[in-house]
């Protein structure tokens, strides 16, 4: 269960939080000082293990995420130069994702906060990615509440008030495929490799956006939902009709363009059902997209507000967004139980703070 403490606990901005992130095919582990600094940091892809057959397998990532995790945690401490006993507290993914690596990362984290008597953190991944655009790295200036956010990944696309740590205002969703999932099945139709949207992404630079008209679902219809099956269905029309190679780039090209125009769209709405917002933020695996940043920055600049997002390396999973909202939740005076259970679903909105 959820417990607070007197806000901002014990200790100033030299204590240490070790970050541990295995939700889905990623393998993490950071160690963060409490003001922020980003001490040592360390990814581990599954990539190979899981690109001969199209997709994440769960058990294939759980197995990894425990062969691999702790060798990670003793990696990061090293180059932090801390052990264990140095940490103050531990943050781990707990929810949403794959429940046999939640169960890896929690059950590791919980181990070490127990064998050296500080607090855990169970963190929530969406929170997390909301989270990531407040590191001093990427704001030094500082971002303040509220914030509209866009979450756009392989399993996520919402658009979304940030109003404080564990206070989230859900203003619209997808109504079937995530975009990353789009861009996802959009590539493998055009013969690229998984995961495809850097793939696509890189087919597009020599295309035409312009030459294969394609839809733009929901576009300019109210409030900020998303669609994208239906541009999804018209890029398989398209590759059956047969494509030369121009035509693959072209269709590429006209997909991001599809999905960068809706996404500003949908943003443009939210920022009207946001009157308060300081910046538009994007974060998740589709931020690190080129077309979607550049189409947000236009819209944030319209509205006369900042656009901010992590750098590439912090778009896709990662254990220093873990640990950074480990921290906001310490300042905010909130631990957790060793008792709290990983989550597979764990919507934002059930977060309490």
């Amino acid at each position: 269960m959820r417990e607070a403490r007197e806000a901002g606990g014990e200790g100033g901005d030299d204590r240490l939080v070790l970050g541990l992130e295995s939700s889905c095919d990623e393998t993490a582990a950071a160690v963060l000082r409490a003001d922020g600094t980003i001490l040592a940091e360390a990814v581990l892809s599954q990539l190979a293990d899981h690109a001969p057959f199209g997709g994440v397998v769960p058990e294939i990532a759980a197995r990894a995420h425990l062969h691999h995790l702790p060798g990670l945690v003793r990696r990061v401490l090293d180059q932090a130069g801390t052990t264990p006993a140095g940490l103050s507290a531990v943050a781990a993914t707990a929810g949403p994702g794959l429940i046999g690596g939640l169960i890896v990362g929690a059950t590791l984290g919980k181990g070490i906060a127990l064998a050296q008597g500080i607090p855990y953190l169970a963190i929530n991944h969406l929170e997390a990615h909301a989270l990531s655009p407040r590191l001093p790295s990427v704001s030094p200036e500082g971002l303040g509440f509220p914030y509209l956010l866009l979450l756009l990944s392989g399993g996520h696309c919402q658009c979304v008030a940030v109003e404080g740590v564990g206070r989230h205002r859900r203003l619209g969703t997808t109504l079937d495929d995530a975009v990353g999932e789009a861009f996802d099945k959009s590539a493998k139709l055009l013969g690229l490799p998984w995961p495809g949207g850097p793939h696509l992404e890189r087919l597009a630079e020599g295309g035409n956006p312009t030459r294969i008209p394609l839809p733009r679902p929901l576009f300019g219809r109210p409030g900020c939902d998303f669609s994208f099956s239906g541009l999804k269905t018209a890029v398989a029309q398209a590759v059956a009709k047969g494509l030369d190679e121009q035509g693959r780039r072209d269709l590429a090209a006209g997909f991001q363009a599809s999905v960068a125009a809706v996404l500003a769209d949908r943003a443009t709405h939210a920022l009207g059902m946001l009157p308060g917002a300081r910046a538009v933020v994007v974060a998740g695996g589709v931020a690190a997209n080129g077309a979607v940043r550049a189409a947000l920055a236009r819209v944030a600049a319209k509205a006369g507000l900042p656009m901010v997002a992590p750098p590439i390396r912090l778009c896709t999973d990662n254990a220093v967004m873990v640990a950074w909202a480990g921290i906001e939740r310490l300042r905010a005076g909130l631990t957790d139980g060793l008792d709290h259970a990983p989550r597979p679903r764990w919507p934002l909105q059930e977060l309490s703070a």
